[in-house]
């Protein structure tokens, strides 16, 4: 068996093992981290040799760290990222080189038929009948886009969505109240078979999935970093939150979407989001503006070219051909986007 887990924001993690009898056995770890004394590679192998093959993550781990050498330095990895590795072998999980993934960037869609676009395209990745996605979304009007389990009336004012002419719609993941605007938002969604995040942990997959766009950003100078559970940070703050729905249905597939803020008017968020003057009552309305630090302002580029260095530095990364929504997945995200992502019964389900 073999399992590979590349930490984000440092090393590769490679392991190959055998099971025999329910323990682990023939464990070898390699990688292009760095560690020292040299032998204390020798010793996580002797410490993951005979383990219970059923042990999580963090107990191969606890196993790894009580063998180590004093002195031990690991950089770029840790004890708990083999024992992920580990995990990922025992699962057969794949990798993001495993694939053939397609890019799918169209103009202005409405915020009903993006919410659409999502759940019928993971659904097509889940049953096999398309490869793993990537979708830049194109704004066709402003909205707010609620979790799944947020309550509508606590998160959105809607006198000041109406005054604004901005469309609310619930998403299928869950996670926070996200403030869309055409020229001023990026978001992406990624369409994966379940298999890419076997043996990861619903936290881990946030990072995981996360990573290529943080090695993005750093191409722009921008220096950014996961920040448990689902937010992107710089120093000068949250550029972006990211929220995930897991399919069961067929293959099994996640769906993980990320919008972040390339310019934001903050007055006009705050007048139209609830959550926004309740988290930062306290703070006042300063800190409110600088809670969400622009693309634009660090990066000096213009949204497009933001954008297109994004989807260059996935396709360097693991290859990426455009593609497109076939005419079937459109009728039934058309469909969808009528029926559910409309109507008031999805929208106010959580009243």
């Amino acid at each position: 068996m073999h399992g590979e887990y590349k930490v984000p924001g440092g090393k590769l993690v490679v392991v190959d093992l055998e099971v025999h009898g329910g323990v682990l056995r023939e464990v070898r770890v390699a990688g292009d981290f760095f560690l020292e004394p040299d032998e204390a590679l020798v010793e996580i192998d002797r410490a993951l040799e005979g383990a219970d093959a059923s042990l999580s993550a963090p107990e191969l781990a606890a196993r790894i760290q009580a063998a180590l050498p004093e002195g031990t330095v690991m950089f770029g990895f840790s004890a708990e990222a083999v024992g992920i590795a580990v995990r990922r072998a025992l699962a057969n999980a794949t990798d993001w080189h495993h694939y053939d993934w397609q890019l799918i960037h169209d103009g202005p869609q409405a915020p009903e038929l993006h919410m659409a676009l999502d759940e019928v395209l993971t659904a097509e990745v889940a049953a096999g009948r398309r490869p793993p996605t990537l979708r830049v979304w194109e704004w066709g009007s402003p909205a707010v886009v609620i979790g799944s389990f947020q309550s509508l009336r606590n998160e959105v004012d809607p006198e000041g969505a109406a005054r604004h002419g901005i469309t609310v719609v619930r998403r299928i993941s869950g996670g926070g109240a996200m403030f869309c605007e055409p020229g001023n938002t990026i978001t992406y969604s990624l369409c994966v078979p379940d298999a890419l995040v076997q043996g990861l942990s619903f936290a881990d997959s946030y990072a995981y999935l996360d990573d290529w766009v943080l090695g993005a950003l750093g191409d722009m100078g921008i220096r950014a970093w996961y920040q448990p559970l689902n937010d992107i940070a710089t120093e000068a703050g949250k550029i972006a939150g990211a929220a995930q729905k897991r399919v069961v249905s067929g293959g099994g597939a996640v769906l993980h979407h990320v919008t972040m803020a390339y310019d934001i008017d903050a007055d006009k968020m705050l007048d139209v989001l609830r959550i926004g003057k309740e988290k930062l009552s306290d703070k006042g309305t300063k800190s409110a503006k600088k809670r969400v630090d622009p693309l634009r302002r660090q990066t000096g580029l213009s949204r497009a070219a933001v954008i297109e260095r994004m989807i260059d530095s996935f396709g360097s990364r693991y290859g990426l051909t455009a593609g497109a929504v076939t005419p079937e997945e459109m009728a039934r995200a058309e469909e969808l986007a009528a029926s559910k992502f409309s109507s008031e019964e999805w929208t106010a389900r959580v009243p």
